[in-house]
């Protein structure tokens, strides 16, 4: 399966098959008073070392889940994964597991690097799996568009990996919103204290040897082929534009959640960013086009939607960055969580929140109106988050609610790698000029580009390396 050709004919094989059936749940088959040898949803997990490792434990724990695959390009990271489920059948290559063993499946996890979300997830879709992914959904716009029309295309139950949509405090927020408590949001600040991975750096220079556990070639994916270098793997590939989605990608689904639900907002309008300099000499700035910068401060605005009585202006900052501390707060009440927090602006008053939409809170923090509890709780709240994609598996497309569908998390993640076109624009060189600064860039929404500044739309949909293509026609 590792030449193109092969590739190609496994995608093909998918959409075929895909088109052949739809899976329904084991006690539908049976028909009236069949009892099902399992209820369980058979899961195979793409990546399952790091974030991938604790995502198939909190399926199996939500004991309606069977891990019946494991799929990794690094036996190092997988390690633990396997020890733990040894029954679990294990591959390197997730296009030979698919091809292989797609009539056992049910549902596939994907919890690899950003670059690879998508050639990994749509051809479980088009197989008729349900699927979780990672935040962000994917690494490139076109990309999250392609996955959010799926979802729709071949009725399968999808779920983000941003586990605070499931907590309360979304919903509190939304309850004390339309309860007037604060009245019409037109600011929201959203900020992280990431990254905690090196970025605004060169590419190291030489090569190193591959580990004996890693698959190179697989790891890379969708990417442009490079030698392998030391410290890119397992996680410092965040900082990376061929692979990771910077800060913004990393802490945006998480703690811009709670005002895209609460505030009903969908796709940016325009977006500006200003960026941290690294200067390597005395008045040298240093030139780092592979890198995300060090720090960033993007401000996107949104349309008015039936929530709101006009645009919404959205500040992200990252790299430590704040915004000014509000006076409702008392000198020593912590600003956020400490390192991340979210605040709405309404014209009576406002919201605080932690990551993960957690303690969210009026302020003043001396407010303590009650509102009719109006939105249900998911049980267990954020762990809850995997436990409720379960059951909407097993249920069937449509049946069950979540709180991360593609639906949702398909335009969120939109709207952030939106905001690091900006990013990437504010920091790029052209001999010796930076013509991305100081713009507004436009959004022209249904062509899926920027209007007044071409030089950024080669990253709504990205070159891939020969052979690993995404294949899809809206």
């Amino acid at each position: 399966m590792s030449d193109n050709n092969s590739r190609r004919s496994f995608i093909k094989q998918a959409a075929v098959a895909a088109a052949a059936f739809t899976i329904v749940p084991r006690h539908v088959l049976g028909g009236s008073g069949f009892v099902a040898p399992s209820d369980k949803l058979m899961i195979a997990g793409i990546g399952v070392g790091g974030k991938g490792e604790s995502d198939i434990k909190a399926f199996h724990d939500s004991g309606k889940a069977e891990i019946a695959f494991l799929c990794d390009v690094d036996d190092r990271r997988s390690a633990r994964t396997r020890e733990r489920f040894p029954k679990a059948k294990y591959y390197k290559d997730y296009r030979e597991m698919l091809d292989k063993e797609h009539k056992h499946i049910d549902a596939v996890s994907v919890s690899g690097p950003d670059h690879n979300h998508a050639i990994h997830a749509l051809p479980a879709m088009q197989l008729g799996k349900h699927v979780y992914v990672q935040k962000p959904l994917t690494h490139d716009i076109w990309e999250a568009r392609v996955l959010t029309d799926a979802a729709k295309k071949y009725k399968v139950v999808t779920q983000m990996g941003n586990q605070g949509a499931s907590n309360d405090g979304t919903r509190q927020a939304k309850e004390w919103y339309e309860a007037g408590l604060i009245g019409d949001v037109h600011t929201v600040y959203c900020w992280t204290d990431r990254p905690v991975w090196p970025q605004g750096i060169k590419w190291p220079e030489g090569k190193a040897e591959i580990p004996k556990e890693l698959d190179w070639d697989l790891w890379l994916g969708t990417a442009p082929q490079r030698d392998y270098i030391d410290h890119l793997v397992p996680f410092n590939w965040r900082g990376w534009w061929d692979y990771g989605t910077g800060a913004l990608g990393d802490m945006g689904c998480h703690l811009v959640e709670l005002p895209f639900s609460v505030l009903g907002l969908q796709y940016v309008q325009d977006v500006h960013a200003s960026v941290g300099t690294v200067y390597v000499d005395e008045f040298k700035r240093g030139v780092f086009p592979e890198s995300c910068p060090p720090s960033s401060h993007a401000t996107m605005t949104f349309p008015k939607t039936e929530r709101t009585a006009g645009p919404v202006t959205l500040h992200w900052m990252d790299g430590g960055i704040q915004p000014a501390r509000p006076e409702e707060l008392e000198p020593n009440e912590i600003f956020g969580d400490g390192g991340n927090g979210i605040l709405l602006v309404g014209t009576k008053g406002k919201i605080l929140a932690d990551t993960y939409a957690e303690n969210a809170r009026l302020l003043p923090t001396s407010r303590k109106e009650q509102v009719a509890l109006k939105y249900e709780r998911v049980k267990g709240q954020a762990s809850g988050h995997y436990a409720q994609w379960v059951e909407a598996c097993i249920a069937g497309y449509g049946k069950k609610e979540v709180s991360a569908p593609f639906e949702i998390s398909g335009p969120l993640t939109e709207c952030l790698l939106m905001a690091n076109l900006a990013i990437r624009g504010a920091d790029m060189n052209v001999d010796g000029k930076y013509p991305g600064r100081n713009l507004k860039l436009l959004w022209d929404n249904q062509n899926m580009k920027v209007t007044n500044f071409d030089m950024v739309n080669q990253f709504v949909k990205r070159e891939y390396r020969p052979g690993w293509e995404l294949n899809y026609k809206f």
